[in-house]
């Protein structure tokens, strides 16, 4: 029987999920503009990523950059004992609006996307004034 997992750490694990699934459709995106020789190759001169390619490739760095605070900050959270309505809400806050994010990145919508980041970013801030 699988372990229940606090939601604070569940979504971690979604959004660690996520995070490789970016991947993936960055690879398969990138793969379809240049090729998988050019892909599987030492990538020097590799030509700049284009349209979906590109987009899907800025979007998983952005997760890149992101998954590792709101990681610590769950970590945090759960070794201290300070798990709260407030942590749930801040963690799913992020989770969902990274989410959000990924979809309308690859899609195109650029005021809509910074929309979403912005709310992950308010999930980040609750998990931290909870610590505070």
């Amino acid at each position: 029987m699988p372990m229940e997992l606090p939601t604070e750490l569940s979504l971690l694990v979604w959004s660690v999920i996520l995070c490789l699934v970016q991947m993936v459709v960055s690879a398969v995106t990138l793969q379809t503009q240049v090729g998988l020789p050019t892909l599987a190759g030492n990538r020097e001169g590799m030509p700049t990523a284009l349209g979906l390619a590109g987009r899907a490739q800025r979007a998983h760095r952005n997760m890149l950059e992101n998954l590792p605070l709101f990681a610590a900050l769950v970590l945090i959270v759960q070794v201290t004992g300070h798990s709260a309505p407030m942590t749930v809400l801040g963690a799913q806050l992020f989770f969902w609006a990274r989410l959000a994010y990924a979809v309308i990145y690859l899609v195109g919508i650029p005021w809509l996307r910074t929309a979403s980041w912005a709310v992950s970013m308010v999930g980040i801030v609750l998990l931290i004034v909870e610590l505070i």
